[in-house]
Protein backbone atom coordinates (compact mmCIF):
# COMPACT_ATOMS: atom_id res chain seq x y z
CA UNK A 1 0.00 0.00 0.00
CA UNK A 2 1.38 3.41 -1.35
CA UNK A 3 1.68 6.17 1.64
CA UNK A 4 0.61 9.38 0.53
CA UNK A 5 0.48 12.73 2.60
CA UNK A 6 -0.67 15.99 1.22
CA UNK A 7 0.61 18.33 2.96
CA UNK A 8 -1.94 21.40 2.87
CA UNK A 9 -5.57 20.93 2.76
CA UNK A 10 -6.35 24.00 0.76
CA UNK A 11 -8.22 24.26 -2.47
CA UNK A 12 -5.76 22.15 -4.45
CA UNK A 13 -4.85 19.98 -1.37
CA UNK A 14 -8.03 19.19 -0.76
CA UNK A 15 -9.35 18.75 -4.31
CA UNK A 16 -6.01 16.25 -4.77
CA UNK A 17 -6.73 14.22 -1.13
CA UNK A 18 -10.57 13.76 -1.46
CA UNK A 19 -9.66 12.06 -4.92
CA UNK A 20 -6.60 10.07 -4.15
CA UNK A 21 -8.43 9.04 -0.79
CA UNK A 22 -10.85 6.50 -3.46
CA UNK A 23 -7.74 5.07 -4.58
CA UNK A 24 -7.79 1.41 -3.06
CA UNK A 25 -3.93 0.85 -3.18
CA UNK A 26 -2.83 4.07 -1.80
CA UNK A 27 -3.56 5.30 2.00
CA UNK A 28 -4.04 9.01 2.14
CA UNK A 29 -3.74 11.57 4.61
CA UNK A 30 -3.84 15.43 5.03
CA UNK A 31 -1.69 17.87 7.05
CA UNK A 32 -3.87 20.79 7.85
CA UNK A 33 -4.54 22.98 10.82
CA UNK A 34 -7.47 25.16 12.54
CA UNK A 35 -11.20 24.94 11.53
CA UNK A 36 -10.52 22.90 8.27
CA UNK A 37 -9.31 20.13 10.36
CA UNK A 38 -11.97 19.90 12.54
CA UNK A 39 -14.46 19.98 9.95
CA UNK A 40 -12.75 17.26 7.76
CA UNK A 41 -12.47 15.22 11.07
CA UNK A 42 -16.22 15.19 11.66
CA UNK A 43 -17.19 15.15 7.48
CA UNK A 44 -14.63 14.31 5.55
CA UNK A 45 -13.50 16.16 2.70
CA UNK A 46 -16.52 17.82 0.06
CA UNK A 47 -15.91 18.63 -3.18
CA UNK A 48 -18.30 20.61 -5.39
CA UNK A 49 -17.39 19.80 -8.80
CA UNK A 50 -19.81 20.17 -11.93
CA UNK A 51 -23.02 20.91 -9.79
CA UNK A 52 -21.86 17.33 -8.61
CA UNK A 53 -20.95 16.65 -5.10
CA UNK A 54 -19.20 14.38 -3.12
CA UNK A 55 -18.13 13.62 0.76
CA UNK A 56 -15.15 11.11 1.32
CA UNK A 57 -13.57 10.59 5.12
CA UNK A 58 -9.64 11.34 5.13
CA UNK A 59 -7.01 11.25 7.89
CA UNK A 60 -6.28 14.33 8.90
CA UNK A 61 -4.06 15.42 11.62
CA UNK A 62 -1.76 18.98 12.62
CA UNK A 63 1.12 16.89 13.89
CA UNK A 64 3.06 15.35 11.02
CA UNK A 65 5.17 12.96 13.73
CA UNK A 66 2.25 11.01 14.50
CA UNK A 67 1.45 9.66 10.61
CA UNK A 68 5.20 8.10 10.24
CA UNK A 69 7.33 7.87 7.28
CA UNK A 70 5.42 8.14 3.88
CA UNK A 71 6.13 7.42 0.29
CA UNK A 72 5.13 10.36 -1.39
CA UNK A 73 4.66 13.97 0.56
CA UNK A 74 2.63 15.98 -2.08
CA UNK A 75 2.78 19.50 -1.09
CA UNK A 76 0.47 21.74 -2.06
CA UNK A 77 1.27 24.80 0.65
CA UNK A 78 1.50 28.40 -0.66
CA UNK A 79 5.19 29.59 -0.37
CA UNK A 80 4.79 32.19 2.76
CA UNK A 81 4.01 28.96 4.43
CA UNK A 82 6.58 26.38 3.46
CA UNK A 83 9.50 28.15 5.64
CA UNK A 84 7.26 27.00 8.80
CA UNK A 85 6.24 24.01 7.53
CA UNK A 86 9.74 22.34 7.41
CA UNK A 87 10.10 20.47 10.69
CA UNK A 88 6.83 18.85 9.86
CA UNK A 89 7.85 17.89 6.22
CA UNK A 90 10.82 16.35 7.80
CA UNK A 91 8.93 14.58 10.14
CA UNK A 92 7.12 12.46 7.45
CA UNK A 93 10.61 11.72 5.35
CA UNK A 94 11.86 8.19 5.10
CA UNK A 95 15.41 6.69 3.34
CA UNK A 96 12.89 6.70 0.33
CA UNK A 97 10.66 9.44 0.38
CA UNK A 98 9.30 11.59 -2.66
CA UNK A 99 8.84 14.77 -1.88
CA UNK A 100 6.06 16.19 -5.04
CA UNK A 101 6.18 20.10 -5.54
CA UNK A 102 1.91 20.32 -5.82
CA UNK A 103 3.13 24.39 -5.75
CA UNK A 104 2.50 27.62 -7.53
CA UNK A 105 5.97 29.32 -8.95
CA UNK A 106 9.49 28.27 -9.16
CA UNK A 107 10.38 25.54 -6.26
CA UNK A 108 13.23 25.53 -4.53
CA UNK A 109 15.06 22.35 -6.32
CA UNK A 110 14.99 24.38 -9.80
CA UNK A 111 18.68 24.73 -10.63
CA UNK A 112 19.27 21.05 -9.16
CA UNK A 113 20.12 18.42 -11.91
CA UNK A 114 19.77 21.88 -14.18
CA UNK A 115 23.80 21.44 -15.67
CA UNK A 116 25.11 24.18 -17.05
CA UNK A 117 26.79 27.62 -15.19
CA UNK A 118 23.88 28.24 -12.90
CA UNK A 119 23.72 23.93 -11.84
CA UNK A 120 23.15 23.97 -7.82
CA UNK A 121 22.04 27.87 -7.46
CA UNK A 122 19.50 28.25 -4.89
CA UNK A 123 17.13 31.00 -4.99
CA UNK A 124 16.24 33.60 -2.11
CA UNK A 125 12.35 34.06 -3.10
CA UNK A 126 11.63 30.59 -3.62
CA UNK A 127 13.71 28.89 -0.49
CA UNK A 128 14.31 31.59 2.62
CA UNK A 129 17.64 30.77 3.93
CA UNK A 130 17.54 27.50 1.76
CA UNK A 131 15.58 26.12 4.52
CA UNK A 132 14.10 23.31 1.77
CA UNK A 133 17.01 22.38 0.12
CA UNK A 134 19.10 21.65 3.10
CA UNK A 135 16.34 20.03 5.70
CA UNK A 136 14.44 18.19 2.83
CA UNK A 137 17.25 18.09 -0.18
CA UNK A 138 16.92 18.60 -4.06
CA UNK A 139 16.92 14.82 -4.71
CA UNK A 140 13.86 13.77 -2.94
CA UNK A 141 11.72 16.37 -4.87
CA UNK A 142 9.21 15.23 -7.88
CA UNK A 143 7.79 18.19 -9.96
CA UNK A 144 4.24 18.97 -10.73
CA UNK A 145 1.95 21.27 -12.49
CA UNK A 146 -1.13 22.43 -11.58
CA UNK A 147 -3.81 22.77 -14.10
CA UNK A 148 -7.16 22.75 -12.22
CA UNK A 149 -8.88 26.08 -10.80
CA UNK A 150 -10.82 25.30 -6.84
CA UNK A 151 -11.52 27.39 -3.46
CA UNK A 152 -12.85 27.18 -0.55
CA UNK A 153 -16.23 27.74 0.53
CA UNK A 154 -15.97 26.68 3.40
CA UNK A 155 -13.83 24.80 6.48
CA UNK A 156 -13.34 21.36 4.79
CA UNK A 157 -15.12 22.13 1.63
CA UNK A 158 -13.52 22.56 -2.08
CA UNK A 159 -15.50 24.19 -5.24
CA UNK A 160 -13.65 22.75 -8.05
CA UNK A 161 -14.47 25.10 -11.60
CA UNK A 162 -11.63 23.86 -14.30
CA UNK A 163 -9.48 21.21 -15.02
CA UNK A 164 -8.19 17.66 -13.57
CA UNK A 165 -4.54 17.55 -14.78
CA UNK A 166 -1.15 17.54 -13.11
CA UNK A 167 1.65 17.21 -15.37
CA UNK A 168 4.44 15.25 -13.35
CA UNK A 169 8.36 15.03 -13.56
CA UNK A 170 12.03 14.43 -12.62
CA UNK A 171 14.30 17.68 -12.19
CA UNK A 172 16.68 15.27 -14.83
CA UNK A 173 14.19 14.55 -16.74
CA UNK A 174 14.11 10.70 -16.97
CA UNK A 175 11.37 8.95 -16.64
CA UNK A 176 11.50 6.72 -13.09
CA UNK A 177 9.95 4.46 -11.23
CA UNK A 178 8.54 6.75 -8.18
CA UNK A 179 7.13 9.36 -11.13
CA UNK A 180 5.71 6.43 -12.92
CA UNK A 181 3.99 4.99 -10.21
CA UNK A 182 2.75 8.17 -9.08
CA UNK A 183 1.01 9.09 -12.65
CA UNK A 184 -0.71 5.77 -12.30
CA UNK A 185 -2.18 6.34 -8.91
CA UNK A 186 -3.49 9.98 -9.97
CA UNK A 187 -4.59 7.92 -13.07
CA UNK A 188 -6.67 5.80 -11.07
CA UNK A 189 -8.33 8.41 -8.76
CA UNK A 190 -9.60 10.39 -12.43
CA UNK A 191 -7.19 12.60 -12.55
CA UNK A 192 -4.73 13.35 -15.93
CA UNK A 193 -1.07 12.86 -14.51
CA UNK A 194 1.21 13.13 -17.80
CA UNK A 195 4.68 12.08 -17.57
CA UNK A 196 7.20 14.99 -18.83
CA UNK A 197 10.43 14.90 -19.63
CA UNK A 198 10.51 19.13 -19.52
CA UNK A 199 9.36 19.43 -16.20
CA UNK A 200 10.83 23.15 -16.28
CA UNK A 201 9.24 24.46 -19.28
CA UNK A 202 5.74 22.89 -17.77
CA UNK A 203 6.35 25.03 -14.56
CA UNK A 204 6.94 28.34 -16.99
CA UNK A 205 4.05 27.43 -18.96
CA UNK A 206 2.21 28.23 -15.67
CA UNK A 207 4.26 30.50 -14.48
CA UNK A 208 3.93 32.73 -17.31
CA UNK A 209 0.29 33.37 -16.28
CA UNK A 210 0.59 32.93 -12.52
CA UNK A 211 3.86 35.60 -12.31
CA UNK A 212 1.23 38.36 -14.19
CA UNK A 213 -2.22 37.45 -13.55
CA UNK A 214 -2.24 37.11 -9.96
CA UNK A 215 -0.72 40.08 -8.98
CA UNK A 216 -2.55 42.26 -11.54
CA UNK A 217 -5.58 40.84 -10.04
CA UNK A 218 -4.76 41.59 -6.50
CA UNK A 219 -3.95 45.07 -7.39
CA UNK A 220 -7.44 45.24 -9.41
CA UNK A 221 -9.61 42.76 -7.79
CA UNK A 222 -10.69 41.34 -10.99
CA UNK A 223 -11.00 38.06 -12.43
CA UNK A 224 -9.12 36.31 -14.85
CA UNK A 225 -11.64 36.16 -18.02
CA UNK A 226 -11.85 40.21 -17.23
CA UNK A 227 -7.61 40.54 -16.70
CA UNK A 228 -7.27 38.77 -19.93
CA UNK A 229 -9.97 40.98 -21.91
CA UNK A 230 -9.63 44.55 -20.56
CA UNK A 231 -7.66 46.81 -22.89
CA UNK A 232 -6.41 48.36 -19.58
CA UNK A 233 -4.82 45.32 -18.11
CA UNK A 234 -3.48 43.23 -21.17
CA UNK A 235 -0.75 45.22 -22.19
CA UNK A 236 1.17 44.97 -18.92
CA UNK A 237 0.13 41.29 -18.41
CA UNK A 238 1.76 41.13 -21.93
CA UNK A 239 5.02 43.26 -21.15
CA UNK A 240 5.14 40.97 -17.92
CA UNK A 241 5.08 37.52 -19.71
CA UNK A 242 7.34 39.31 -22.42
CA UNK A 243 10.29 40.14 -20.03
CA UNK A 244 9.65 36.09 -18.00
CA UNK A 245 9.61 34.85 -21.67
CA UNK A 246 13.20 36.39 -22.02
CA UNK A 247 14.86 34.93 -18.51
CA UNK A 248 12.91 31.58 -19.27
CA UNK A 249 14.85 31.77 -22.76
CA UNK A 250 17.86 32.48 -21.24
CA UNK A 251 17.69 29.32 -19.43
CA UNK A 252 16.73 26.95 -22.12
CA UNK A 253 13.37 26.86 -21.60
CA UNK A 254 11.30 26.64 -24.75
CA UNK A 255 7.77 28.00 -24.54
CA UNK A 256 5.01 26.12 -26.36
CA UNK A 257 2.89 28.90 -27.57
CA UNK A 258 2.95 32.66 -28.28
CA UNK A 259 2.07 35.40 -25.31
CA UNK A 260 -1.08 36.51 -26.60
CA UNK A 261 -1.92 32.56 -26.97
CA UNK A 262 -1.61 31.91 -23.17
CA UNK A 263 -3.39 34.84 -22.05
CA UNK A 264 -6.06 33.43 -24.28
CA UNK A 265 -5.81 30.38 -22.20
CA UNK A 266 -6.63 32.38 -18.77
CA UNK A 267 -9.59 33.80 -20.26
CA UNK A 268 -11.12 30.32 -20.89
CA UNK A 269 -10.70 29.60 -17.31
CA UNK A 270 -13.90 32.07 -16.84
CA UNK A 271 -14.67 34.89 -14.09
CA UNK A 272 -12.24 32.22 -11.78
CA UNK A 273 -10.28 34.59 -9.21
CA UNK A 274 -6.60 33.77 -8.43
CA UNK A 275 -5.32 32.51 -5.81
CA UNK A 276 -3.93 35.71 -4.90
CA UNK A 277 -6.68 37.46 -5.28
CA UNK A 278 -8.76 34.86 -3.13
CA UNK A 279 -5.92 35.31 -0.29
CA UNK A 280 -6.31 39.18 -0.04
CA UNK A 281 -9.82 38.85 0.19
CA UNK A 282 -9.01 36.27 3.12
CA UNK A 283 -6.67 38.33 4.34
CA UNK A 284 -3.94 35.61 4.18
CA UNK A 285 -0.35 36.68 3.03
CA UNK A 286 -0.10 36.76 -0.69
CA UNK A 287 2.16 34.58 -2.50
CA UNK A 288 4.20 37.53 -3.96
CA UNK A 289 7.61 36.18 -3.96
CA UNK A 290 7.36 32.43 -5.28
CA UNK A 291 5.52 33.75 -7.98
CA UNK A 292 6.40 37.05 -8.94
CA UNK A 293 9.60 38.19 -6.88
CA UNK A 294 11.43 35.00 -7.99
CA UNK A 295 11.38 36.17 -11.92
CA UNK A 296 12.51 39.26 -11.01
CA UNK A 297 15.58 37.35 -8.93
CA UNK A 298 16.45 34.93 -12.17
CA UNK A 299 16.58 38.00 -14.38
CA UNK A 300 19.29 39.66 -12.26
CA UNK A 301 20.81 36.15 -11.84
CA UNK A 302 21.15 35.87 -16.04
CA UNK A 303 21.04 39.51 -17.08
CA UNK A 304 17.44 40.26 -18.17
CA UNK A 305 15.78 43.86 -17.52
CA UNK A 306 12.38 43.47 -15.45
CA UNK A 307 11.43 46.67 -15.66
CA UNK A 308 7.12 45.77 -15.38
CA UNK A 309 7.68 43.17 -13.82
CA UNK A 310 9.49 45.29 -11.20
CA UNK A 311 7.19 47.74 -11.18
CA UNK A 312 4.14 45.17 -10.75
CA UNK A 313 5.89 43.56 -7.81
CA UNK A 314 6.74 47.13 -5.76
CA UNK A 315 2.90 47.80 -6.04
CA UNK A 316 1.70 44.14 -5.37
CA UNK A 317 4.31 44.76 -1.90
CA UNK A 318 2.62 48.02 -1.09
CA UNK A 319 -0.52 46.49 -1.58
CA UNK A 320 0.03 43.74 0.84
CA UNK A 321 1.31 46.00 3.40
CA UNK A 322 -1.57 48.15 3.23
CA UNK A 323 -3.83 45.25 3.85
CA UNK A 324 -0.97 44.30 7.18
CA UNK A 325 -0.28 41.09 5.73
CA UNK A 326 3.76 40.63 6.14
CA UNK A 327 5.91 40.61 2.83
CA UNK A 328 9.39 41.48 2.74
CA UNK A 329 10.33 45.58 3.23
Amino acid sequence: MTRICIYGAGAIGGHLAAKLAQVSDATVSVVVRGDALTAIRKKGLTIDSGGATMTVPVAATDDPATLGPQDYVVLTLKGPAVPAAVPGITALLGRDTTVVTVMNGIPYWYFHKLGGPWEGHRLACADPDGLQWDAIGPERALGAVVWTAASITAPGIVRHTFGNRFDLGEPDGSTSPRATTLSKIFESAGLEAPLTTDIRGAIWNKLWGNLSFNPVSALTLAALDALATSPRTVPVLRAMMVEAQAIGEKLGVAFPMAVDARIAVAELVGPHKTSMLQDLECHRALEIEALTGVVAEMGRLVGVATPTIDAVLALTRARARNADLTVPA
